[in-house]
Parts: structure tokens; C-alpha cells; sequence
């Protein structure tokens, strides 16, 4: 199985892309402007860029993750790119092996296979995504990662059913194979299989020190890892001052609040959440649902990380930063990574 890229510095960076789509803007943008980012990060030493599968978002542009990463990969040359990640509930696990096994024919040696067992949206669009009523379950999970790593060694029993299909390219053509987590589960799945594991802090604090710690517990040694290799997705916010940072996160923060309270909106601009008329107990919300971002000067940002680190072991930190301009957006990984 192929080596999934591990960092060569102490805590390497990376970036994960959700490609949003801002109020006053459209996807189309919002994808050029994932283009733009790839190249100025890699250009920066950053040593990953990552899309997210979401569905039924409309602030969210990154719907079909293998589409995007081939655009991606097509116009860097040294970082690597890759599904941050594929929900593989959503997908037969052939159509995930066809498509990913392009893309490492294509761009050897530099696509990540993040696999996820939720499935990115609401109950209705996965039923649509699935074309089925049955319903929705992450225990078929580990059935459903065997079968894909099955097409990509042609390695299924000689009496399965599939065993005369050919997933062509992807026999002979594996891409790097991450398991995405935010509990438990898929921490102890990925220790057991040696396979290096991406925990979405960035959305489930609470359970991070857990998941890491079941993750070095379970971890055995494989043809991909001799230890453990975790990485943790981190929210950030970086500018020239804290105060500056505060300000441009102001959208992130009122973004989040609208989700949790069933009121999906694009993000809006830094003045607009500052004139936002906070309802009661709504700012209280807000603050406990972006409590875990790191939001400030670069040095603050950077203290932040290490700190995340040492409680935790990760070895790479995944940053998402999401902002109402582009060009916040892009300075604010410019930022963190002088001071690498």
C-alpha cells in the first residue's frame, strides 16, 4: 500500500478546502478560487491540500471531491492532493476505486483516498445520493473499506461474485488510504489496520484526546506504518493582530450559530456579523461552538498548535480557514506558514 506522504519537519501543515461560497459570490468562484489556493500553498511548503465532500450546503462548493482533486493536481506538481474526505456510504466502493485510481495513475505518487463513514448531509439528500430508502448505516462501514481496497489489489476470495471484474485503472494504481474520524470508531479502525488517521477537530473538540489515545492504543504496525501517524483538522483564523483575526472571524462564528439553529446561510461579511442583532442566549452559542478555533496573530495561532500537539501526539495539523474575502483567506495561510 502506498506511502501516505508523512511529514518530514516536527508539525508539518496542510490545508483543507472546503471551497465556500460566500454571500455575493457563486461556485464558480468559489472553485477558482480553490485553484488559486492550491498553488500559492504549495508554493508556501504546505504538504497537503484536501476538498470535503458536502452535499446539500450552499455555502459549500466541494460536492465532488475526485472532480476537483484532478483539476487540482493537474495544475500543481509537488503537493499532495487529495479527498478530505470521500463519504463512503454515499459511493459504491467500485465507482471510489475507478475514480481514485485514475487519479493516482495520473498524478502518481501525490493523491490521499480520505475516507469518511458519515454520510456529508441530511438524511434526505443521502437517500438521493444512494437512490435508496433503506436506511442509512456507518456499521457496513469496514464491509464497505474491504470490498475498495479488494478492487485495488484484486484480492476478493475466488468464489466472490466479483472476483472476474476488473476495477480498471485502479488494480495497481492504490492512492495513499486515510480514515477521517470524529469519534472513536474510525480511530480504532485505522490503529488496527496501521493506517495513518485525520481527526476532525475542528469540529469535534470534545472527543479529540479520546480518539487520539484509542488511536495510539489500537495502532499496529503495517506495510504503511511502522507508529502511529495522526493528523488533526484545526479551524484558524490568522492576521497581522489578534484584534484583526476577532474581526475577520466574526462570519465563521455567526455561520456556525445559523447551521446549528437550522438556519443554513453563506457566510456574510465581516461588517454585516458585526451588526448582527445576537437573539437571546444566541452569542453564548455562538462563543461554545467556535470555542476550539484559533483565532489570532501568528504567534498566538502558532502557540496554539503546539499545544494541540503535545496533548494529542498529532504529528500534522490540517488547517481550514474559512473567510468572507478571498484574499483573508489566502494571507491568513501566508501568515501561518512564515512561521514555519
Amino acid at each position: 500500500m502506498p506511502n501516505p506522504g508523512v511529514a518530514e519537519r516536527p508539525l508539518s501543515l496542510s490545508v483543507l478546502d472546503l471551497a465556500p461560497v460566500p454571500r455575493g459570490t457563486t461556485s464558480a468562484e468559489a472553485l477558482a478560487n480553490s485553484l488559486v489556493l492550491v498553488r500559492r500553498v504549495e508554493e508556501l511548503g504546505y504538504l497537503r491540500h484536501w476538498v470535503a465532500e458536502h452535499h446539500n450546503m450552499p455555502g459549500i462548493a466541494s460536492s465532488a471531491p475526485a472532480v476537483l482533486i484532478a483539476h487540482l493536481a493537474a495544475a500543481t506538481s509537488t503537493i499532495r492532493v487529495g479527498s478530505g474526505g470521500v463519504m463512503l456510504p454515499n459511493h459504491p466502493p467500485l465507482v471510489v476505486a475507478e475514480q481514485f485510481g485514475m487519479l493516482e495513475a495520473l498524478h502518481p505518487g501525490r493523491i490521499d483516498l480520505g475516507l469518511g463513514r458519515a454520510p456529508g448531509t441530511d438524511p434526505v439528500t443521502a437517500r438521493a445520493l444512494r437512490r435508496s430508502a433503506a436506511p442509512l448505516s456507518a456499521d457496513d462501514f469496514p464491509q464497505q473499506l474491504g470490498e475498495l481496497m479488494a478492487w485495488f489489489n484484486s484480492s476478493f476470495p475466488e468464489d466472490h461474485p466479483y472476483r472476474a471484474i476488473h476495477a480498471v485503472p485502479a488494480e495497481g494504481n492504490m492512492p495513499a488510504i486515510w480514515l477521517l474520524g470524529s469519534s472513536g470508531y474510525s480511530a480504532q479502525v485505522a490503529g488496527l489496520l496501521g493506517l495513518p488517521f485525520a481527526f476532525a477537530h475542528h469540529f469535534s473538540p470534545e472527543n479529540t484526546e479520546v480518539a487520539m489515545e484509542l488511536y495510539h492504543q489500537r495502532f499496529t504496525p503495517s506495510e504503511v506504518l511502522s507508529e502511529p501517524y495522526p493528523m488533526l483538522g484545526v479551524a484558524a483564523v490568522v492576521a497581522a493582530t489578534d484584534e484583526e483575526a476577532v474581526q475577520l472571524h466574526g462570519p465563521s462564528r455567526l455561520q456556525m450559530l445559523l447551521r446549528r439553529t437550522n438556519r443554513p446561510a453563506r457566510m456574510v461579511s465581516p461588517q454585516e456579523a458585526a451588526d448582527y442583532a445576537w437573539g437571546p442566549g444566541e452569542e453564548a452559542l455562538a462563543t461554545n461552538l467556535t470555542r476550539h478555533h484559533l483565532v489570532g496573530s501568528p504567534a498566538t495561532v502558532t502557540e496554539g498548535l503546539e499545544k494541540l500537539a503535545a496533548a494529542t501526539g498529532a504529528k500534522e495539523m490540517m488547517i481550514t480557514t474559512n473567510l468572507y474575502d478571498f484574499r483573508d483567506r489566502v494571507a491568513s495561510y501566508e501568515l501561518l506558514a512564515g512561521t514555519r
